[in-house]
C-alpha cells in the first residue's frame, strides 16, 4: 500500500540521498494490528474452501490495510530550529498562559502518523499520566481528557508537552521514561489514533506556526529567529 512521503522526498517520493524513505510500524501497535492480520490471514486462507469465507477475508484484509496505515512510522530527516513540532496535524489554537507561556495545540487526526517526537533536545524530567474523560480532542472540554504530561529540560529550561486522547484514542504509550535524555525529533511516545499534542513555549519565544496550518512531527518548525 502507497504511503505519504515526508517532506524531504521528491516529487518522485526519494529522500535526499534518492532513497525512498523506510516505513517501520510503530512500537505500540501490536495489540491492534497483530490480531486483525491474524484475522484477515486465516479468513483469506478459508477461502480456499469455501468462497463464503471471503465475506468475512474482504473487511479483515481491509482492515489489516487500514491499520498499516495509521501506525506507520516514517524515518524522518530532523528539521532545523530550536523548537519542532512534536506531532503530525493541524495547529488548532495558539493561546498565550497566565504564566507568559504561548500554548501551541496541534489536532492529530486518525490519517496522521500517531507517534510523537522530542520537541527538544533534553532530559525527560517526568511522564505523568492523568487519567479523564474522551470527548472529541477538537472539543474545548477536551483539556479535562485522558493525557499524559511531559516535562523536558532543555536549553530553554523547562518544556512542557501534554499528550491527550480523544474519542477514539484511547490509549497513549510513553516509550521512554523520566531521566531519560533524548535528541530532538526522537520518537517519545504514540497515541493511538490520533487526538491531540500540545505544547507550552516559555515566554519570549515567538511563535512560528498559525492556526490551521499543517505541521510534521520532527520537521516542521514551531519557534522563530
Amino acid at each position: 500500500m502507497p504511503l505519504s512521503p515526508s517532506p524531504h522526498t521528491s516529487a518522485q517520493g526519494l529522500g535526499p540521498d534518492g532513497r525512498r524513505p523506510r516505513v517501520t510500524i510503530a512500537r505500540g501497535a501490536t495489540p491492534w494490528f497483530v490480531p486483525t492480520l491474524a484475522t484477515a490471514a486465516v479468513t483469506t486462507a478459508l477461502t480456499r474452501r469455501s468462497g463464503k469465507w471471503a465475506l468475512a477475508a474482504v473487511p479483515a484484509c481491509a482492515l489489516s490495510a487500514g491499520m498499516l496505515w495509521f501506525f506507520r512510522d516514517p524515518e524522518r530527516e530532523i528539521g532545523t530550529g530550536t523548537v519542532i513540532s512534536p506531532a503530525d496535524g493541524v495547529v488548532q489554537s495558539i493561546d498565550e498562559w497566565p504564566d507568559g507561556r504561548t500554548r501551541v495545540a496541534i489536532f492529530m487526526s486518525p490519517l496522521n502518523v500517531h507517534v510523537n517526537r522530542a520537541p527538544l533536545a533534553g532530559t525527560v524530567t517526568s511522564v505523568e499520566h492523568v487519567a479523564g474523560g474522551f470527548v472529541p480532542a477538537f472539543n474545548k472540554d477536551s483539556d479535562q481528557n485522558e493525557r499524559v504530561v511531559w516535562h523536558f529540560d532543555t536549553e530553554l529550561g523547562d518544556i512542557e508537552m501534554v499528550q491527550i486522547a480523544g474519542a477514539v484514542a484511547r490509549r497513549i504509550v510513553p516509550y521512554v521514561d523520566a531521566g531519560t535524555k533524548v535528541e530532538q525529533g526522537e520518537r517519545v511516545g504514540l497515541i493511538r489514533f490520533g487526538s491531540r499534542v500540545d505544547i507550552y513555549l516559555p515566554a519570549g519565544v515567538e511563535v512560528a506556526v498559525q492556526v490551521g496550518q499543517k505541521t510534521t512531527a520532527g520537521v516542521t518548525r514551531l519557534d522563530r529567529d
